[in-house]
């Protein structure tokens, strides 16, 4: 991302001490400001609020005073009361009924909740609503308490044009059963996400809920000590019924787990300590996520192109209950696994299919999307069950993982991929031999982790085996209960 120098002349900043007023002092800033007014936070400073701060008028902004975009960006701290799974769960609110054009730029948010149970609420960010325009740029957004580290409202179906860029994003919730968080959460239309560093998302890296006309591209999206259920979802039949429209997620990069154990010369796969995976790398349709919930309801009219997905997956791109999506240009680069296998928390009567790179079920898509259509790329395998697929499990140990480069580890491999190959134990592998395009690729994939550990300045320190949790979630659960998108 590019950085812009903290500008010596920068305003006046509204000081974080005393902190024992220091909310109703920010509140009483924007109220009393007027449209166009600019709150400026101090840099180098934590806010400890005790409730939302709440944008008042239009186009009004946020920032910290001298646009910083690195550690020295003012944040605003979430410690209000929690009590009875309910209280403080946002940090700053711009979905006013009073609220175009307002913008929330160079600031960082901590929603403090660490391993704790969700608290019911918004998300740390909650913006759009019956408002137009809006803009969050080079923020920094982890830990929230509730289901999302940014979310942008419909309101009454009425939101439009916000723009979400330049963005780091995460870690977002633990990924025990129904603890997770998204990253993003888009359910405006005629948006822009784009540019931005999702890590660490436990629900879904971008969850597109419908969001008719809107571009998701350029966004970098990876797992390190969490499992995700799904990388970019497009699988929400509400708000819009369906309706993605002119919705389009293209060039995205999406990593998921990579070994961590340490490298032997001709390794291809090795151990992650946490087993983590992205469950799926791309889903689109109802079916996917919920199952029969929504009976034989279809997404329809999206387009998923020219993304790329390296490390370990269950699946790469699952379909299912989907109408008039394209579906083009996807590939797998460097060292790519898939492997996973029945959980729990599957029905009895779920047939899970065996992890792939791309999945679709012929059955529950429109005929405009069958082969010989252009409409959906070649190389996607049929399944004769595509519901509720997170309910599957990557193994709990064992060398499946895929050596590679990603900020939480530093292996230098980045093998070339050839054909897919059956691995054994539920795992289909991209490997080969070392092609020109292979190098190429592995150039690439080298070239994003560096700048990625560049950016955050920060290094995921790995700890032995008997130190790490292999990933709970719902592994000791008795009782089967449906996945969900949202907490319920």
């Amino acid at each position: 991302m590019h950085r812009r120098e903290i500008d010596p002349r920068a305003p006046a900043c509204e000081p974080a001490e005393p902190s024992d007023t220091v909310t109703d002092r920010l509140n009483t800033a924007l109220q009393n400001g007027g449209q166009d007014f600019t709150l400026y936070l101090c840099p180098n400073e934590r806010y400890l609020i005790q409730a939302p701060i709440l944008f008042a008028h239009p186009r009004q902004e946020i920032s910290t005073a001298g646009y910083p975009t690195g550690e020295e960006r003012a944040m605003l701290v979430v410690v209000g009361p929690v009590a009875n799974g309910k209280g403080h769960t946002t940090a700053v609110d711009g979905s006013c009924s009073n609220c175009d054009g307002v913008k929330l730029r160079n600031v960082q948010i901590d929603g403090t909740r660490g391993d704790s149970t969700p608290t019911d609420g918004g998300g740390n960010i909650e913006m759009g609503g019956d408002n137009s325009d809006q803009l969050v740029e080079y923020v920094r957004s982890f830990n929230p308490r509730s289901w999302t580290c940014l979310h942008v409202a419909e309101g009454p179906l009425s939101c439009n044009n916000v723009t979400i860029q330049n963005n780091d994003i995460g870690p977002c919730g633990i990924d025990t059963f129904q603890q997770w968080a998204d990253g993003v959460s888009l359910s405006c239309k005629n948006s822009v996400v784009r540019n931005n560093m999702i890590m660490g998302a436990t629900d879904g890296g971008v969850v597109v809920f419908g969001s008719p006309g809107s571009l998701i591209e350029n966004n970098t999206i990876w797992v390190t000590n969490n499992t995700l259920l799904g990388g970019i979802n497009l699988v929400d039949y509400i708000p819009y019924n369906g309706d993605y429209s002119n919705t389009i997620v293209q060039k995205n990069t999406i990593l998921g787990g990579f070994a961590n154990d340490g490298e032997a010369p001709a390794d291809t796969k090795g151990f992650n300590y946490e087993s983590a995976v992205i469950k799926i790398g791309i889903a689109i349709g109802p079916r996917t996520w919920f199952g029969s919930k929504f009976g034989d309801s279809r997404a329809r009219n999206g387009v998923i192109r020219d993304n790329t997905l390296s490390g370990a997956f269950s699946y790469g791109i699952a379909v299912t209950s989907a109408d008039n999506f394209t579906i083009l240009g996807n590939t797998l680069v460097g060292n790519t696994t898939f492997i996973g296998a029945k959980g729990p928390n599957c029905s009895d009567s779920d047939t899970v299919p065996t992890p792939a790179p791309w999945i679709v079920d012929w059955a529950t898509v429109g005929t405009d999307m069958n082969s010989g259509t252009g409409k959906v790329q070649d190389g996607f395998e049929a399944i004769s069950d595509g519901d509720s697929l997170t309910c599957v499990l990557p193994p709990n140990g064992g060398d499946f993982w895929p050596f590679g480069l990603n900020p939480s580890n530093s292996s230098s491999s980045s093998k070339g991929g050839g054909g897919y190959n059956n691995g054994g134990s539920g795992t289909v592998s991209a490997t080969g031999g070392e092609s020109k395009a292979g190098v190429i690729v592995g150039v690439i994939v080298g070239v994003l982790a560096v700048a990625l550990m560049a950016f955050f300045g920060r290094r995921y320190l790995l700890k032995k085996a008997e130190e790490k949790k292999h990933y709970n979630a719902a592994r000791d659960m008795a009782q089967k209960q449906e996945y969900t998108q949202r907490l319920p």
